[in-house]
């Protein structure tokens, strides 16, 4: 049974009311039955297990409790404690945000007309939507810059300014590299603190929402790391998304070959040559995934993205076995580098604790560990006995020059960042921008931002009619937006937000902790028997999408947003002032959370369930808090919001 935890100081694992078990929040005409959400509020599985809050003739909820889990071994995040005076209020507001996630939408066709043309000029709204996409959330300062400088020349701005504290030198900031009994240098959590502070308090937003972008393309995740001083391996990787973010392809694909963390995910650390004696052969995870997921993929591409075809009609294979037994040989070798490595002998373990570097500097090669043997893989083929490093760059070079590199990247860079379905011209106008970025350049990074973000595609926002526009925000993102938009801190500067990847009482998904090297979702998933199937889309963020994630998103967003995660407090700073116009304060989150995308009906009820409040310009900033907490808790909650177009 999945809880909505009331507004309460126990622990959320110690309250609450049954929650609904949304069967999918779906902007209009996305149902994931494929049916017309206003009328599927009591059919299905979902209608079976749950009554949903909403005006429909069934009713509300029946009360239940349920139990949550916490990480093992894990402190769990300490809950401040609220003034109860406004509970129910905030508690009745939760109704109206569920009403509205579980009974709006509409219906429509499923077909997408032709965008419009680009606006010449840049509205305040034009401006929130693209700053939506090119980073987490749409600022006042960021606005008013772009209407000045337009999108091109806002974009050239990010692109050189000056980079934010790296996750590493945050993590030496902290003292996490400190060698104390209570051996916290086995710790992992202090990488998911890391990553919570670059993401919620970085200057850098363009920067850190592509690099996020790119963790998900070229992915590594926290979870399997061990040993010491998992926080610095994962910190390092962010550290070089961040730092090649605005370079070059070919840059960061040696970069990552090279990276301690990567090493430890895909098995090139430590690994060895062929040995006849024993039968042993280089490890091949990481000749593997980096053809099939971070450069060619699994079948030939057209500049467009679409596959090509053989005579039968089938798609190409990019590569065989063999290719990628061949190309193995040119990752043996390598290791972490302990050469700037210091060694303390301690009292409590009778080994030595090494100090953080191997962890952060690149891995190093050994040539007596690396195969001498001939590699050919792809057509191309690199001579035996050539020198380690020279083979890695031959091998690195042939799959940086394969012409899938700029569909294969481009498109699924255009799904995180625009669209889950771009149109085949999109995607080869991108093509275009990676092979030449009009300097003879291939791989130029900014290039490629620049034409996802800038293209026509991008900027006109979709019709009316087309309700299967757009992608669903995920769930890392929409925390991400709306702490930025109210204003979020830290006291201590720590930012201790554990792991947020359970499905039921967290986000359903936490930056740096993929499950697989996969994703959280692939790239072509199609929820099944829906509309978007019906059409042949595709929806990728979908695939984290459930009764128990939705459920637990708004779980999690009804605790956080009022109260804060430990000493991690939203302040709604721009919002106090206004908090008892309510007109105002919808106004003000329409246009920077939802680009001014939210329906008559959405702001009606809004306007209807805000102003039941009764706050007023003399109540206190307890009541104000709860309003502006309802307000956001109603809006993250809509299917308007939920998918981004």
């Amino acid at each position: 049974m999945v809880t909505l935890r009331s507004s309460s100081a126990a622990h959320p694992s110690q309250r609450g009311q049954r929650v609904p078990a949304l069967p999918l929040l779906t902007s209009a005409g996305w149902s994931a039955t494929g049916a017309d959400p206003a009328t599927a509020c009591h059919s299905g599985a979902a209608g079976r297990k749950y009554r949903r809050i909403c005006n429909c003739p069934e009713g509300p909820l029946e009360t239940g409790s349920a139990e949550t889990e916490s990480d093992e071994g894990a402190p769990q995040a300490k809950r401040p404690e609220p003034d109860l005076s406004q509970a129910g209020l905030y508690t009745a507001s939760l109704a109206a945000a569920l009403s509205l996630a579980a009974c709006g939408g509409g219906g429509g066709d499923g077909t997408a007309a032709p965008p419009p043309p680009p606006p010449t000029g840049i509205t305040e709204t034009q401006a929130s939507r693209f700053l939506q996409q090119a980073q987490f959330a749409a600022t006042d300062a960021d606005i008013g810059a772009l209407i000045s400088l337009g999108y091109s020349g806002w974009l050239d701005s990010r692109f050189s300014a000056v980079p934010g504290q790296s996750g590493v030198a945050w993590l030496d900031a902290q003292g996490y590299n400190s060698i104390t009994a209570e051996q916290r240098y086995f710790w992992p959590q202090f990488g998911d603190f890391m990553i919570w502070n670059q993401l919620l308090a970085g200057p850098d937003q363009v920067r850190k929402r592509l690099a996020l972008a790119l963790s998900e393309f070229f992915v590594v995740s926290l979870a399997p790391i061990d040993g010491f001083y998992p926080p610095y391996m994962i910190a390092a990787y962010w550290d070089l998304l961040t730092g090649n973010v605005f370079g070059n392809f070919r840059t960061l694909l040696n970069q990552i070959t090279l990276n301690a963390a990567m090493g430890f995910f895909l098995n090139t650390r430590g690994n060895l040559k062929e040995d006849a004696a024993s039968g042993r052969e280089p490890d091949e995870n990481y000749a593997r995934e980096v053809m099939q997921l971070f450069t060619i993929g699994l079948y030939e591409l057209n500049a467009d993205g679409t596959p090509k075809t053989d005579a039968t009609g089938q798609p190409i294979e990019t590569y065989v076995q063999d290719d990628v037994s061949n190309l193995a040989r040119v990752f043996t070798g390598y290791d972490y580098d302990y050469s700037r490595v210091s060694f303390t002998n301690v009292a409590w373990v009778n080994y030595a604790i090494p100090s953080t570097q191997f962890a952060t500097d690149p891995m190093a090669f050994t040539a007596a560990n690396h195969s001498d043997l001939a590699a050919t893989f792809l057509g191309s083929t690199i001579p035996a006995n050539t020198p380690g490093p020279t083979a890695l760059g031959m091998a690195l070079d042939t799959l940086f020059d394969h012409p899938n590199v700029g569909p294969f990247f481009g498109r699924q860079m255009i799904q995180r960042l625009v669209t889950s379905n771009p149109s085949p011209a999109y995607v080869a106008r991108v093509t275009q921008a990676f092979n030449n970025d009009g300097t003879g350049v291939r791989g130029n990074l900014r290039a490629v931002w620049k034409a996802i973000l800038t293209d026509a595609e991008a900027l006109a926002a979709p019709a009316a009619s087309a309700t299967l526009a757009g992608k669903l925000r995920e769930p890392m993102v929409r925390f991400v937006q709306w702490a930025r938009t109210v204003g979020i801190g830290s006291a201590s500067g720590a930012y201790e937000i554990y792991d947020l990847s359970a499905s039921d009482t967290a986000l359903g998904q936490s930056a740096l902790r993929s499950p697989s090297v996969f994703n959280f979702f692939r790239p072509g998933y199609v929820p099944p028997n829906t509309v978007i199937a019906a059409n042949n889309l595709e929806a990728p963020e979908f695939q984290l999408l459930d009764e128990t994630t939705t459920a637990g998103y708004v779980n999690f967003l009804e605790w956080m947003i009022r109260w804060g995660y430990n000493d991690v407090v939203p302040s709604y700073a721009a919002l106090m002032p206004m908090a008892q116009d309510v007109p105002g304060v919808i106004a003000w989150l329409n246009l920077r959370l939802c680009a001014n995308q939210l329906s008559g009906n959405t702001l009606a009820t809004l306007q209807t369930a805000l102003t039941a409040l009764g706050v007023t310009a003399a109540s206190s900033d307890d009541a104000k808090l709860s309003l502006l907490a309802s307000a956001c808790l109603m809006i993250l909650s809509c299917p308007e919001y939920l998918v981004q177009k």
